[in-house]
């Protein structure tokens, strides 16, 4: 099948900091574009057992923004226990979903900003040691391009679009 949303990878390559953004944010975009033209139902429609739906991912990902940036890094607030959920409340609009994962997505670059540096540490540590920044950088581009993944093979059985 032709791949029907397919988009280069970044090409940045200009520092550290600035390439590992520049990947998180192509793989947000990538989660972003999975959504994009769905209908309600389609967002929430899971092919596989396990209920996993696109927006289920999307909600998932804005958590884990939080949990790593603004938590993590930032040391704010511990979100609540159900943060990760990828099960998206019925009375929850998709739009509500997707915006407040921008909203997460806006708060983390503040985050990161104002790291500054890849060497910047997390305030909150990580199996009782603080990490750097670019150790969440880099779990949270692998975390968003794992289910990036996930989103492109089931928006693929939904309408047959692929591609990153």
């Amino acid at each position: 099948m032709q791949e029907t949303q397919r988009e280069p990878v970044p090409r940045t390559d200009t520092g550290e900091l600035d390439t590992a953004r520049a990947f998180l944010d192509f793989q947000r975009h990538c989660v972003l574009k999975k959504a994009d033209g769905l209908s309600e139902e389609q967002l929430r429609h899971s092919p596989v057992a396990s209920g996993t739906s696109i927006l289920g991912l999307v909600q998932h990902l804005a958590g884990a923004e939080r949990f790593w940036f603004a938590h993590t890094v930032d040391g704010g607030a511990e979100p609540a226990d159900d943060v990760l959920s990828m099960t998206v409340p019925p009375g929850l609009a998709a739009a509500e979903v997707i915006d407040d994962y921008r909203a997460a997505i806006a708060v983390s670059d503040e985050v990161i900003e104002r790291g500054g540096n890849a060497e910047a540490l997390t305030v909150v540590p990580i199996d009782g040691h603080p990490k750097t920044l670019r150790w969440v950088l880099a779990h949270m581009t692998a975390e968003t391009a794992r289910h990036a993944g996930h989103a492109d093979v089931i928006r693929e059985q939904i309408d047959g679009a692929t591609g990153r």
